[in-house]
Protein backbone atom coordinates (compact mmCIF):
# COMPACT_ATOMS: atom_id res chain seq x y z
CA UNK A 1 0.00 0.00 0.00
CA UNK A 2 2.83 2.44 0.85
CA UNK A 3 4.51 1.70 -2.47
CA UNK A 4 1.29 2.64 -4.36
CA UNK A 5 1.06 5.99 -2.55
CA UNK A 6 4.74 6.58 -3.23
CA UNK A 7 4.28 5.95 -6.95
CA UNK A 8 1.25 8.25 -7.09
CA UNK A 9 3.20 11.08 -5.46
CA UNK A 10 6.11 10.59 -7.87
CA UNK A 11 3.69 10.67 -10.85
CA UNK A 12 2.08 13.89 -9.60
CA UNK A 13 5.49 15.50 -9.11
CA UNK A 14 6.57 14.58 -12.64
CA UNK A 15 3.31 15.92 -14.06
CA UNK A 16 3.78 19.22 -12.19
CA UNK A 17 7.34 19.61 -13.49
CA UNK A 18 6.24 18.93 -17.06
CA UNK A 19 3.34 21.42 -16.76
CA UNK A 20 5.67 24.12 -15.40
CA UNK A 21 8.14 23.53 -18.23
CA UNK A 22 5.43 23.78 -20.88
CA UNK A 23 4.04 27.00 -19.33
CA UNK A 24 7.53 28.56 -19.17
CA UNK A 25 8.26 27.72 -22.81
CA UNK A 26 4.90 29.02 -24.00
CA UNK A 27 5.25 32.27 -22.04
CA UNK A 28 8.73 33.01 -23.32
CA UNK A 29 7.81 32.17 -26.88
CA UNK A 30 5.67 35.36 -27.14
CA UNK A 31 7.24 38.07 -29.22
CA UNK A 32 8.52 41.20 -27.37
CA UNK A 33 6.50 44.44 -27.70
CA UNK A 34 7.89 46.76 -30.32
CA UNK A 35 7.43 50.40 -29.38
CA UNK A 36 6.83 53.08 -31.96
CA UNK A 37 8.30 56.56 -31.72
CA UNK A 38 7.26 60.12 -32.44
CA UNK A 39 9.34 63.19 -33.14
CA UNK A 40 8.68 66.60 -31.55
CA UNK A 41 7.28 69.10 -34.04
CA UNK A 42 6.51 72.82 -34.36
CA UNK A 43 2.92 73.95 -33.92
CA UNK A 44 0.64 76.61 -32.44
CA UNK A 45 -1.14 75.96 -29.16
CA UNK A 46 -4.18 77.81 -27.88
CA UNK A 47 -5.33 77.36 -24.31
CA UNK A 48 -9.08 77.94 -24.28
CA UNK A 49 -11.96 77.99 -21.86
CA UNK A 50 -15.69 77.92 -22.48
CA UNK A 51 -18.13 80.18 -20.67
CA UNK A 52 -21.79 79.21 -20.66
CA UNK A 53 -24.50 81.85 -20.70
CA UNK A 54 -27.06 83.47 -22.98
CA UNK A 55 -27.46 86.21 -25.56
CA UNK A 56 -29.64 89.14 -24.46
CA UNK A 57 -30.37 92.63 -25.81
CA UNK A 58 -27.96 95.32 -24.71
CA UNK A 59 -30.82 97.67 -23.77
CA UNK A 60 -34.28 96.46 -22.81
CA UNK A 61 -36.94 99.01 -21.85
CA UNK A 62 -40.07 98.26 -19.85
CA UNK A 63 -43.11 100.40 -20.69
CA UNK A 64 -45.18 101.29 -17.60
CA UNK A 65 -48.34 103.39 -17.23
CA UNK A 66 -48.48 106.84 -15.70
CA UNK A 67 -52.00 106.25 -14.41
CA UNK A 68 -53.86 103.29 -12.89
CA UNK A 69 -56.75 101.64 -14.66
CA UNK A 70 -57.83 98.69 -16.81
CA UNK A 71 -56.34 97.67 -20.16
CA UNK A 72 -59.02 98.65 -22.65
CA UNK A 73 -57.33 97.76 -25.96
CA UNK A 74 -53.99 96.25 -27.06
CA UNK A 75 -53.08 97.26 -30.61
CA UNK A 76 -49.78 95.40 -31.21
CA UNK A 77 -48.40 91.89 -30.72
CA UNK A 78 -45.15 90.46 -29.47
CA UNK A 79 -42.43 90.37 -32.12
CA UNK A 80 -43.63 93.49 -33.94
CA UNK A 81 -41.07 96.18 -34.72
CA UNK A 82 -42.09 99.63 -33.47
CA UNK A 83 -40.86 103.20 -33.62
CA UNK A 84 -40.76 105.67 -30.76
CA UNK A 85 -44.29 107.04 -30.27
CA UNK A 86 -46.21 104.07 -31.72
CA UNK A 87 -49.42 103.32 -29.82
CA UNK A 88 -49.26 99.99 -27.99
CA UNK A 89 -52.36 100.01 -25.77
CA UNK A 90 -54.97 102.23 -24.14
CA UNK A 91 -56.11 102.30 -20.53
CA UNK A 92 -59.63 102.83 -19.27
CA UNK A 93 -59.67 104.93 -16.12
CA UNK A 94 -61.54 103.66 -13.08
CA UNK A 95 -61.58 106.79 -10.89
CA UNK A 96 -61.46 106.72 -7.13
CA UNK A 97 -64.85 107.80 -5.79
CA UNK A 98 -63.37 109.91 -3.03
CA UNK A 99 -60.96 111.72 -5.36
CA UNK A 100 -63.71 112.23 -7.94
CA UNK A 101 -66.11 113.66 -5.39
CA UNK A 102 -63.40 115.96 -4.01
CA UNK A 103 -62.56 117.22 -7.51
CA UNK A 104 -66.22 117.80 -8.25
CA UNK A 105 -66.61 119.81 -5.02
CA UNK A 106 -63.57 121.89 -5.93
CA UNK A 107 -65.16 122.74 -9.30
CA UNK A 108 -68.38 123.79 -7.57
CA UNK A 109 -66.48 126.01 -5.10
CA UNK A 110 -64.53 127.59 -7.97
CA UNK A 111 -67.79 128.33 -9.81
CA UNK A 112 -69.27 130.01 -6.70
CA UNK A 113 -66.11 132.07 -6.19
CA UNK A 114 -66.06 133.12 -9.83
CA UNK A 115 -69.76 134.09 -9.74
CA UNK A 116 -69.18 136.30 -6.72
CA UNK A 117 -66.02 137.80 -8.25
CA UNK A 118 -67.88 138.54 -11.48
CA UNK A 119 -70.65 140.45 -9.66
CA UNK A 120 -68.10 142.50 -7.71
CA UNK A 121 -66.03 143.16 -10.83
CA UNK A 122 -68.96 144.34 -12.99
CA UNK A 123 -70.37 146.59 -10.23
CA UNK A 124 -67.03 148.23 -9.51
CA UNK A 125 -66.28 148.57 -13.23
CA UNK A 126 -69.30 150.85 -13.60
CA UNK A 127 -68.15 152.87 -10.61
CA UNK A 128 -64.64 153.06 -12.06
CA UNK A 129 -66.01 154.28 -15.38
CA UNK A 130 -67.81 157.09 -13.50
CA UNK A 131 -64.63 157.95 -11.58
CA UNK A 132 -66.05 156.97 -8.20
CA UNK A 133 -63.28 154.48 -7.27
CA UNK A 134 -59.58 154.71 -7.84
CA UNK A 135 -57.63 152.80 -10.43
CA UNK A 136 -55.77 150.89 -7.71
CA UNK A 137 -58.99 149.55 -6.16
CA UNK A 138 -60.31 148.54 -9.58
CA UNK A 139 -57.08 146.69 -10.45
CA UNK A 140 -57.31 144.72 -7.21
CA UNK A 141 -60.87 143.66 -8.04
CA UNK A 142 -59.84 142.68 -11.60
CA UNK A 143 -57.00 140.54 -10.21
CA UNK A 144 -59.47 138.68 -7.98
CA UNK A 145 -61.76 138.12 -10.96
CA UNK A 146 -58.90 136.72 -13.11
CA UNK A 147 -57.71 134.45 -10.30
CA UNK A 148 -61.21 133.07 -9.80
CA UNK A 149 -61.49 132.40 -13.54
CA UNK A 150 -58.17 130.54 -13.56
CA UNK A 151 -59.05 128.58 -10.44
CA UNK A 152 -62.23 127.32 -12.11
CA UNK A 153 -60.27 126.26 -15.21
CA UNK A 154 -57.74 124.37 -13.06
CA UNK A 155 -60.48 122.66 -11.05
CA UNK A 156 -62.27 121.52 -14.21
CA UNK A 157 -58.99 120.21 -15.70
CA UNK A 158 -58.20 118.25 -12.54
CA UNK A 159 -61.69 116.80 -12.57
CA UNK A 160 -61.25 115.67 -16.19
CA UNK A 161 -57.86 114.08 -15.41
CA UNK A 162 -59.31 112.11 -12.51
CA UNK A 163 -62.36 111.04 -14.52
CA UNK A 164 -60.80 110.37 -17.96
CA UNK A 165 -57.06 110.34 -17.39
CA UNK A 166 -56.27 113.57 -19.24
CA UNK A 167 -57.46 117.11 -19.65
CA UNK A 168 -59.67 117.78 -22.65
CA UNK A 169 -57.03 119.68 -24.61
CA UNK A 170 -54.07 117.39 -23.82
CA UNK A 171 -52.19 116.27 -26.93
CA UNK A 172 -50.69 113.19 -25.20
CA UNK A 173 -53.19 111.45 -22.98
CA UNK A 174 -51.89 109.34 -20.07
CA UNK A 175 -54.32 106.65 -21.12
CA UNK A 176 -52.38 106.03 -24.35
CA UNK A 177 -49.41 103.70 -23.81
CA UNK A 178 -46.78 104.41 -26.47
CA UNK A 179 -43.34 103.02 -27.32
CA UNK A 180 -40.53 105.14 -25.90
CA UNK A 181 -37.79 103.68 -28.12
CA UNK A 182 -37.52 102.00 -31.51
CA UNK A 183 -37.09 98.24 -31.47
CA UNK A 184 -38.94 94.93 -31.24
CA UNK A 185 -41.66 94.15 -28.72
CA UNK A 186 -40.27 91.23 -26.73
CA UNK A 187 -43.15 90.68 -24.36
CA UNK A 188 -46.61 91.98 -23.52
CA UNK A 189 -47.32 90.40 -20.11
CA UNK A 190 -50.84 91.86 -19.77
CA UNK A 191 -54.13 91.20 -21.53
CA UNK A 192 -57.20 93.26 -22.25
CA UNK A 193 -59.19 93.63 -19.05
CA UNK A 194 -56.18 93.38 -16.72
CA UNK A 195 -55.86 96.03 -14.03
CA UNK A 196 -52.59 97.99 -14.05
CA UNK A 197 -50.93 100.19 -11.45
CA UNK A 198 -49.19 103.47 -12.22
CA UNK A 199 -45.52 104.15 -11.58
CA UNK A 200 -44.92 106.22 -8.45
CA UNK A 201 -42.44 106.68 -5.61
CA UNK A 202 -43.71 103.61 -3.79
CA UNK A 203 -44.47 101.23 -6.65
CA UNK A 204 -42.54 100.29 -9.78
CA UNK A 205 -45.81 99.93 -11.66
CA UNK A 206 -47.18 97.24 -13.96
CA UNK A 207 -45.12 96.42 -17.04
CA UNK A 208 -47.32 96.66 -20.11
CA UNK A 209 -44.63 95.86 -22.70
CA UNK A 210 -40.87 95.37 -22.96
CA UNK A 211 -39.01 96.64 -26.04
CA UNK A 212 -35.42 96.06 -27.18
CA UNK A 213 -33.23 96.61 -30.22
CA UNK A 214 -32.30 93.08 -31.36
CA UNK A 215 -29.51 94.41 -33.58
CA UNK A 216 -27.50 95.23 -30.44
CA UNK A 217 -26.94 92.03 -28.48
CA UNK A 218 -24.53 91.08 -25.71
CA UNK A 219 -23.35 87.76 -24.32
CA UNK A 220 -23.81 87.23 -20.59
CA UNK A 221 -21.94 84.34 -19.03
CA UNK A 222 -19.85 83.18 -16.09
CA UNK A 223 -16.26 81.94 -15.76
CA UNK A 224 -14.48 80.15 -12.94
CA UNK A 225 -12.23 82.05 -10.56
CA UNK A 226 -9.23 80.02 -11.73
CA UNK A 227 -9.54 81.50 -15.24
CA UNK A 228 -10.85 85.01 -14.65
CA UNK A 229 -7.36 86.35 -13.86
CA UNK A 230 -6.26 85.46 -17.42
CA UNK A 231 -9.07 87.47 -19.05
CA UNK A 232 -8.67 91.01 -20.34
CA UNK A 233 -11.21 93.51 -21.62
CA UNK A 234 -11.10 93.47 -25.41
CA UNK A 235 -10.34 89.75 -25.69
CA UNK A 236 -12.10 88.26 -28.77
CA UNK A 237 -14.83 85.68 -28.18
CA UNK A 238 -16.45 83.08 -30.40
CA UNK A 239 -20.14 82.67 -29.62
CA UNK A 240 -21.92 79.40 -30.42
CA UNK A 241 -25.71 79.42 -30.18
CA UNK A 242 -27.56 76.31 -29.06
CA UNK A 243 -30.52 77.12 -31.31
CA UNK A 244 -28.45 77.68 -34.47
CA UNK A 245 -26.11 74.83 -35.34
CA UNK A 246 -22.90 75.49 -37.21
CA UNK A 247 -23.09 79.25 -36.72
CA UNK A 248 -20.46 81.20 -34.79
CA UNK A 249 -20.66 84.88 -33.98
CA UNK A 250 -17.77 87.18 -33.21
CA UNK A 251 -17.80 89.11 -29.95
CA UNK A 252 -15.47 91.18 -27.83
CA UNK A 253 -15.19 91.03 -24.05
CA UNK A 254 -16.29 94.35 -22.53
CA UNK A 255 -16.95 93.63 -18.84
CA UNK A 256 -15.55 91.41 -16.09
CA UNK A 257 -17.36 91.51 -12.75
CA UNK A 258 -15.21 92.75 -9.84
CA UNK A 259 -17.09 90.47 -7.44
CA UNK A 260 -17.69 86.75 -7.71
CA UNK A 261 -20.77 84.73 -6.81
CA UNK A 262 -20.49 81.34 -5.11
CA UNK A 263 -22.41 78.61 -6.90
CA UNK A 264 -22.31 74.94 -5.86
CA UNK A 265 -19.07 75.48 -3.96
CA UNK A 266 -17.24 77.33 -6.77
CA UNK A 267 -16.85 81.08 -7.23
CA UNK A 268 -18.08 82.34 -10.60
CA UNK A 269 -17.51 85.77 -12.16
CA UNK A 270 -19.97 87.38 -14.56
CA UNK A 271 -18.66 88.53 -17.96
CA UNK A 272 -20.24 90.43 -20.84
CA UNK A 273 -19.26 90.73 -24.48
CA UNK A 274 -20.54 92.81 -27.39
CA UNK A 275 -21.85 90.44 -30.09
CA UNK A 276 -21.48 91.31 -33.77
CA UNK A 277 -24.87 90.49 -35.31
CA UNK A 278 -24.89 89.72 -39.03
CA UNK A 279 -27.85 90.38 -41.30
CA UNK A 280 -28.22 86.73 -42.28
CA UNK A 281 -28.79 85.55 -38.69
CA UNK A 282 -31.86 86.42 -36.63
CA UNK A 283 -31.10 86.16 -32.93
CA UNK A 284 -33.90 85.96 -30.41
CA UNK A 285 -33.44 87.33 -26.92
CA UNK A 286 -32.51 84.67 -24.38
CA UNK A 287 -30.82 82.15 -26.69
CA UNK A 288 -28.47 79.89 -24.70
CA UNK A 289 -24.89 80.30 -25.87
CA UNK A 290 -21.31 79.24 -25.21
CA UNK A 291 -18.38 81.61 -25.53
CA UNK A 292 -14.99 80.19 -26.49
CA UNK A 293 -12.25 82.34 -24.97
CA UNK A 294 -8.55 82.07 -25.82
CA UNK A 295 -6.71 82.41 -22.49
CA UNK A 296 -3.20 81.98 -23.89
CA UNK A 297 -1.75 81.42 -27.36
CA UNK A 298 1.79 80.55 -28.48
CA UNK A 299 2.80 80.22 -32.12
CA UNK A 300 5.61 78.19 -33.71
CA UNK A 301 6.68 76.37 -30.56
CA UNK A 302 8.17 72.88 -30.07
CA UNK A 303 5.46 70.43 -28.96
CA UNK A 304 4.89 66.74 -28.43
CA UNK A 305 1.78 64.66 -27.98
CA UNK A 306 0.68 64.86 -24.35
CA UNK A 307 0.24 61.07 -24.35
CA UNK A 308 4.03 60.62 -24.58
CA UNK A 309 4.65 62.16 -21.17
CA UNK A 310 5.42 60.11 -18.08
CA UNK A 311 5.62 61.41 -14.52
CA UNK A 312 8.07 60.45 -11.83
CA UNK A 313 6.32 58.73 -8.93
CA UNK A 314 8.40 60.54 -6.31
CA UNK A 315 8.88 64.03 -7.73
CA UNK A 316 5.86 64.07 -10.06
CA UNK A 317 8.05 65.79 -12.67
CA UNK A 318 7.51 64.97 -16.35
CA UNK A 319 9.93 62.94 -18.44
CA UNK A 320 10.02 60.97 -21.70
CA UNK A 321 11.99 58.01 -23.01
CA UNK A 322 14.14 58.70 -26.06
CA UNK A 323 15.50 56.06 -28.46
CA UNK A 324 19.27 55.45 -28.27
CA UNK A 325 19.31 52.29 -30.38
CA UNK A 326 17.16 49.42 -31.60
CA UNK A 327 14.36 49.32 -28.98
CA UNK A 328 16.70 50.82 -26.41
CA UNK A 329 15.58 53.82 -24.41
CA UNK A 330 17.02 56.56 -22.30
CA UNK A 331 15.12 58.73 -19.85
CA UNK A 332 15.10 62.49 -20.44
CA UNK A 333 13.57 65.01 -18.07
CA UNK A 334 11.61 67.74 -19.86
CA UNK A 335 10.18 71.11 -18.95
CA UNK A 336 6.69 71.65 -20.31
CA UNK A 337 4.53 74.74 -20.88
CA UNK A 338 0.95 75.28 -22.01
CA UNK A 339 -1.26 72.48 -23.26
CA UNK A 340 -4.48 72.27 -25.26
CA UNK A 341 -5.27 68.76 -24.02
CA UNK A 342 -3.75 67.08 -27.09
CA UNK A 343 -0.32 68.62 -27.53
CA UNK A 344 1.92 70.17 -24.90
CA UNK A 345 4.72 72.73 -25.24
CA UNK A 346 8.28 71.52 -24.65
CA UNK A 347 10.35 74.32 -23.15
CA UNK A 348 13.56 72.32 -22.73
CA UNK A 349 14.86 68.75 -22.80
CA UNK A 350 14.08 67.72 -26.41
CA UNK A 351 14.92 68.60 -29.99
CA UNK A 352 13.07 67.87 -33.22
CA UNK A 353 15.50 65.03 -34.03
CA UNK A 354 14.72 63.05 -30.85
CA UNK A 355 12.63 59.93 -31.23
CA UNK A 356 10.24 59.73 -28.28
CA UNK A 357 8.83 56.39 -27.17
CA UNK A 358 5.09 55.74 -27.29
CA UNK A 359 5.17 54.12 -23.87
CA UNK A 360 1.45 53.48 -23.44
CA UNK A 361 1.00 51.39 -26.59
CA UNK A 362 -1.35 48.40 -26.10
CA UNK A 363 -0.89 45.00 -27.71
CA UNK A 364 -3.37 44.13 -30.47
CA UNK A 365 -5.76 41.28 -29.67
CA UNK A 366 -4.96 38.13 -31.62
CA UNK A 367 -7.69 36.34 -33.53
CA UNK A 368 -7.27 33.18 -31.48
CA UNK A 369 -7.57 35.06 -28.21
CA UNK A 370 -10.54 36.98 -29.57
CA UNK A 371 -12.26 33.71 -30.53
CA UNK A 372 -11.59 32.20 -27.13
CA UNK A 373 -12.95 35.31 -25.40
CA UNK A 374 -16.03 35.14 -27.62
CA UNK A 375 -16.64 31.48 -26.77
CA UNK A 376 -16.17 32.16 -23.06
CA UNK A 377 -18.60 35.06 -23.28
CA UNK A 378 -21.15 32.87 -25.08
CA UNK A 379 -20.81 30.16 -22.41
CA UNK A 380 -21.31 32.75 -19.66
CA UNK A 381 -24.39 34.10 -21.44
CA UNK A 382 -25.86 30.61 -21.73
CA UNK A 383 -25.14 30.02 -18.05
Amino acid sequence: MNKIVKYILIALLVFAVLWAAVFFIKTNSKSAITYNTQNPFTATIEQKTVATGKVVPEDEVEIKPQISGIIEKIYLEEGVEVKAGDLIATIKIVPNEQSLNSAKGRVRNAEISLKNATIEFERNKRLFDKGVISSQDFNTLQLRFDQATQELANARADYQIIRKGSAGGSSSANTNIRATIAGTILEIPVEEGDQVVETNNFNAGTTIASIADLSKMIFEGKVDEGEVAKLKVGTPLKISLGAIEGQELDAKLKFIAPKGIEETGAVQFKIEGDVTVTDDVFIRAGYSANASIVLEKKEDILVISEALLQFDKKTNKPYVEVSVGDQKWERKDVEIGISDGINVEVISGLTESDEVKEWNKTEPIKKGDETEEGEEGAEESEA
